[in-house]
């Protein structure tokens, strides 16, 4: 089982706002690009780029979501509702 992962975010405040971000991954557009233009998270900087971090680091549904079996094979995770919002996840790799 994975301890370590590196992942990507993009961060909104409601559902509907998660959804119509990822209709447009799913259209092809840019997960960077996307992460930079709406993500009300610092990360949004870079890309919505959270960097490695460890098993629990993360609040509770998003460790979850990016831990799961299979996590890194999906073009996206999400939405995936925290305390912060609403979040589209792209787990880039898991060790």
């Amino acid at each position: 089982m994975a301890k370590l992962a590196c992942a990507s975010h993009i961060l909104v405040k409601t559902k509907d706002e998660c959804e119509k971000i990822a209709g447009k991954l799913d259209q092809g557009e840019n997960f960077s690009g996307l992460a930079k233009k709406f993500s009300t998270c610092p990360s949004a900087k870079k890309g919505g780029d959270l960097g490695e971090f460890r098993k629990g680091a993360m609040v509770p549904a998003f460790d979850k979501a990016v831990f799961a079996n299979g996590s890194e094979d999906k073009k996206y995770l999400g939405p995936i509702k925290t305390k912060f919002g609403f979040h589209l996840i792209q787990v880039l790799y898991k060790d």
